[in-house]
């Protein structure tokens, strides 16, 4: 404001106040012009007062009080889930569970008609997702017929897209049961309406979703839920079959950062069932897959040939568009002109359907899809999943002649090995020729899943296995019989031999230096430093290259068999390297001969193998894989090591499943037992319950249970002292059941037992009945109690 017209003192409102009292004193007609004046036309007609959406709650506030109390709800069942307020046992007639349903009850009924309001608040929305997983059948079909009408507005809010996606996540359940016919009981109330089982609410929520599909898709919010629904709709996207798709899928329904955000919650289960020990299986029933085919549908129908190819460079969009890629390729409605994928694929599809001999030119876009971190997902869906004319079309265009540059780049190698996965025999043979002289630069950039794509199809055609072991040797320059002595330690640590053994020297050279102590800490604080280090990669590698059939995986087997045994035990007790030798000993394709040899060859050091958290794994695994005769061998070598096996923590667990006292004891019996435990408990005939008697089968019922309940008392229990006692002197007692072993001829022979007393303690299962027998045992005579004391 200028300074000439500002002005001190009192502001006079009199011209004010006389402007209002001449205009409530005016003519009629004078207010009604001054209105038409200040209101314009009278065809402009002003829009009704209507309030303003608050996007932040769409459905109003929830009560401060209401979410404080779900605040202790919050943290009472975050109690019960990560178990800490576990309910007394010993009280065998109260109900454990009872408060917990009580209190549940008693939150629900605080839930009820207010799920928008609590699904929309940042406080009570992780709440909403935690006491979910404890809800029973009708109790989720009710909390989602409650959001059905608003889940378009829920789904792109940000907070209530978690409670959503959570909701159709856990439906698969109760989903499995509703196909099986098991409902819960119909609520007696009529006054609210027959409540949809959870499958039509699906179904329902399906077509309120199609409509607004495409921007769904690319909302950050609701892309989340779509893919919960797609995921449900179609079980095939979530199948594990390997651990690099089941973390792709994964991704796939929450982003790095609500996963992050999900696994600082705690675990994620129900307070009253236990969901992880049973995992029904996911259906796929008629009216999902319509369902799904409808997504594909609508897509196809809202945005066209440009907008779908848009959703490739999406970083929201893209992982929805790839589900509905694998579904119509499920549903068989990829191989047709104008599809989503022919789209994606810029017409590939439609050229292999014509009768064109000249091949179509190479897209810009699908160039630009080979070296996009987000988009080359997408190409690799569209690579795994295209139907075969248009693959060889795709491999022709964009991939061959260029593998050696594809090959090393940080993103397009994750393309080409997935590629890799459909080649035939002959153009397998084609890759290992126009890949010669770059093996050397995959190694030095670090880009072996390309070779183990290669590995994995030679072993899936059982084509060209040799060559590709050649390739793999010509990758580390392993060119003599000697050098491919150091077979493993080369891939292992992702060196060639010259680098390999430079890195040997310069560490001999720093350990004199340091001393051997020094070295030791000095390496265990700079283990990612350490070239030879074992890498994740290279034991990826060395597993793929132990499953090609003999006598190709002769070369790995063969370079662990040259090791010393120092470096076998440092491989086994690394948490990569170990995963070498598990394979070593699991792997179909490696022969019982090389199995054996293997385990031979750690004879005398299984004290040593075992004592360490990562070496006893890999001893049960030489133990479970070793017959009745080299099991004798591990065992016996053990005996003068018993003593150090007792006082390892880790070795004692393995020492356990030796038995050495009745190895030392009776031999044949020991035998026995280990058939036992190696024959499968289904393969042993079981007689049937005649007909004749049905009440004895279910009083055996009964007191083979009570048995069960009296052994799991005594576990719970520690050992006496007049126990360990006669397991000192006697040995470990024997099941009845372990005695009688059929032998290879088929006839039962019991255990021999030569002293009577003897048989009579190890029949005996109770203390009482031992104790009588010590008590009722004749005593010295006093003469020969005299000779003792002198």
């Amino acid at each position: 404001m200028p300074r000439e017209n500002r002005k001190r003192g009192k502001k006079h409102k009199k011209k004010a106040d006389e402007e209002v009292h001449n205009e409530e004193y005016a003519a009629p007609e004078e207010r009604s012009l001054a209105l038409e004046q200040e209101a314009g036309p009278s065809w402009i007609v002003s829009a009704p007062n209507t309030p303003a959406v608050d996007h932040e709650a769409p459905f109003g506030y929830a009560d401060s009080e209401l979410k404080a109390y779900f605040r202790t709800v919050d943290v009472q069942i975050r109690e019960w889930q990560e178990g800490q307020d576990e309910p007394n046992e010993d009280d065998e007639d109260v109900d454990p569970n009872e408060n917990r349903r009580l209190f549940f009850v008693a939150a629900l009924e605080e839930m009820s008609h207010k799920e928008k309001q609590l699904a929309t608040d940042p406080d009570c929305s992780g709440i909403l997702e935690r006491m979910s997983y404890s809800m029973d059948d009708f109790v989720r079909r009710v909390f989602l017929d409650r959001l059905s009408g608003s889940l378009e507005i829920l789904a792109k809010h940000r907070f209530a897209s978690h409670v959503c996606q959570t909701i159709f996540t856990i439906a698969s359940d109760t989903i499995y049961r509703e196909s099986r016919g098991i409902y819960p009981p119909a609520s007696e109330s009529t006054d609210e309406g027959e409540l949809r089982t959870l499958t039509q609410l699906v179904l329902d929520s399906c077509q309120e979703f199609i409509p607004s599909l495409s921007a769904l898709v690319m909302d950050q919010f609701a892309s989340h839920v779509i893919r919960a629904v797609l995921m449900l709709l179609a079980p095939h996207l979530s199948s594990e079959d390997s651990s690099q798709q089941a973390g792709k899928q994964k991704l796939m329904v929450r982003s790095k950062k609500s996963a992050a955000w999900k696994a600082r919650q705690g675990p994620m289960k129900s307070v009253f069932v236990d969901t992880e020990a049973e995992k029904p299986a996911r259906i796929s029933s008629k009216e999902f897959q319509e369902a799904a085919a409808k997504f594909v549908m609508a897509l196809r129908e809202q945005l066209d040939e440009n907008e779908v190819r848009a959703l490739a460079a999406n970083k929201v969009a893209s992982p929805v568009l790839q589900m509905l890629l694998e579904i119509e390729t499920a549903q068989d409605m990829a191989d047709t002109p104008n599809s989503l994928m022919d789209r994606v694929l810029v017409g590939l599809i439609t050229f292999s359907h014509s009768n064109a001999k000249i091949m179509p030119e190479a897209s810009d876009y699908l160039a630009t899809l080979l070296r996009d971190p987000t988009s080359s997902h997408l190409l690799e869906t569209l690579v795994s999943h295209s139907p075969p004319k248009v693959f060889d079309i795709l491999w022709l265009i964009y991939f061959k002649g260029k593998l050696s540059k594809l090959a090393v780049h940080p993103v397009a190698n994750f393309v080409v090995a997935r590629a890799f996965g459909r080649l035939s025999a002959e153009q397998l043979n084609e890759v290992c020729s126009e890949l010669e002289g770059v093996y050397g630069k995959i190694i030095k950039a670090s880009r072996t899943g390309v070779l183990r794509a290669l590995v994995d199809r030679a072993a899936a055609l059982h084509a060209h296995e040799a060559r590709i072991c050649d390739v793999i040797c010509t990758a580390f320059d392993l060119d003599t019989p000697e050098d491919r002595k150091l077979l493993v330690h080369c891939i292992l640590r992702l060196l060639p031999i010259q680098e390999y053994k430079a890195a040997i020297v310069a560490k001999g050279d720093q350990a004199d230096k340091d001393g051997d102590e020094h070295a030791k800490r000095r390496g265990k604080a700079k283990a990612g430093d350490d070239p030879l280090e074992p890498k994740t990669q290279g034991a990826v590698l060395l597993q793929a290259m132990l499953r090609i059939s003999t006598p190709h995986n002769e070369p790995i087997l063969d370079s662990i068999q040259n090791m010393s045994i120092e470096e076998l035990l440092e491989m086994a007790h690394h948490v990569t390297s170990s995963r070498v030798l598990d394979v070593v000993l699991d792997s179909p394709t490696v022969q019982p001969k090389a199995k054996r040899k293997f385990i031979l060859k750690l004879i005398g050091h299984f004290h040593e193998l075992v004592d360490d958290r990562i070496g006893s794994r890999v001893g049960d695994r030489c133990w479970a894989s070793s017959d009745t005769y080299l099991k004798e061998k591990i065992a016996r070598s053990l005996i003068p090591h018993e003593r150090f096996l007792a006082g390892s923590f880790y070795g004692k667990f393995f020492a356990r499943n030796l038995h050495l006292h009745l190895l030392q004891r009776n031999v044949e019996e020991w035998k026995n037992l280990q058939v036992t435990k190696s024959t499968p408990e289904t393969s042993k005939a079981q007689p049937a319950p005649t007909k004749a008697a049905p009440d004895a089968t279910s009083d055996a019922a009964k007191s083979s249970n009570a048995d069960e309940q009296r052994k799991k008392k005594r576990k719970a229990h520690p050992t006496g002292e007049i126990d360990e006692l006669f397991e000192s002197t006697l040995g470990k007692r024997v099941k009845k059941g372990a005695l009688g072993i059929e032998d290879q001829s088929g006839v039962a022979e019991k255990a021999k037992v030569q002293n009577p007393a003897v048989e009579k303690f190890a029949a005996d299962k109770s203390l009482k009945d031992v104790m009588g027998a010590i008590r009722s045992a004749p005593k010295e005579d006093k003469g020969h109690q005299k000779k003792r004391k002198k």
